[in-house]
């Protein structure tokens, strides 16, 4: 039974930011990779222990957040980059999860919330804001693999539970709440939601093991998250200083990673504009 492990690394127990935790040179970045790796290490052992076989384990952090020397010896790692949609999955894949995943941008509560980055305002597909998590359950579905288990902060686990309602969650930190982010620039938007409340590394690996074991036993009663073609894609960036207007792009298509892989020319929105 093949299990297909998107992971990232802002919303993992532990990284406290994105400044000192989430890029190579940062003080903190080769601890923010060891916790990544650690809590990985707990789904693949919890997944181990309900029968699953093999896993394949995707590097979704822009500058990677994996250490191969720490990685689960009976995992593989997809790793580097480019890598495009659907990033290795297809439908051999009996469950797919989300490790260390945030919630989208201007989530209530989040911590580090974005989508992509923290210049994007908002992602919509068909009408419907989507995330991260949203874009990957998307492509999983694609392929009808369901997203079975959810790591991150508290937010992110409640936006998986409105994509899928069944989905076992586990939520290792809860954001300090800090009003909307709407409107901010990027850079604003990265330090906005900064403060959280974190379980213990330790803790939160206990429970991502044992809530991995829980959802592949569930696993038949989780559907795949789906939305039916044609697809409208819309991508809102935020204002590039005070001031300065939204960007936005349109792109549609009928196929859904097709979609998810279109350039997106964005444009300045007109004057007064909002999302």
């Amino acid at each position: 039974m093949r299990i297909y492990l998107m992971t990232d690394l802002e919303g993992v127990a532990g990284v406290v930011n994105w400044d000192d935790y989430g890029a190579p040179g940062a003080r903190c970045y080769e601890r923010a990779c060891e916790l990544t790796t650690l809590e990985v290490n707990a789904a693949v052992e919890g997944f181990l222990a309900a029968g699953a076989t093999d896993f394949l384990v995707v590097d979704g952090h822009g500058h990677g957040a994996i250490d191969p020397l720490l990685l689960h010896r009976r995992a593989r790692l997809l790793t580097g980059r480019p890598l495009r949609y659907p990033f290795g999955c297809d439908d051999s894949f009996a469950a797919a999860c989300q490790i260390g995943q945030h919630a989208k941008s201007n989530a209530p509560g989040g911590h580090l919330s974005h989508t992509g980055a923290f210049s994007v305002e908002d992602l919509q597909i068909n009408g419907r804001s989507l995330g991260e998590m949203g874009c990957n359950m998307l492509f999983c579905g694609y392929f009808g693999v369901p997203t079975i288990l959810v790591s991150g902060d508290q937010a992110a686990a409640d936006e998986a539970r409105e994509l899928v309602p069944n989905c076992v969650t586990v939520a290792v930190k809860e954001g300090w709440p800090n009003g909307s982010a709407s409107g901010l620039t990027g850079s604003a938007n990265k330090l906005h939601n900064g403060a959280a409340v974190h379980l213990s590394p330790a803790a939160a690996r206990d429970q991502i093991r044992a809530a991995a074991y829980r959802a592949l036993r569930e696993r038949d009663r989780i559907a795949p998250f789906w939305l039916a073609p044609p697809y409208t894609l819309r991508s809102v960036l935020r204002p590039e200083a005070a001031g300065q207007p939204f960007r936005v792009a349109t792109v549609t298509g009928n196929d859904a990673v097709d979609l998810l892989n279109s350039p997106r020319p964005h444009q300045p929105a007109p004057a007064g504009w909002a999302p």
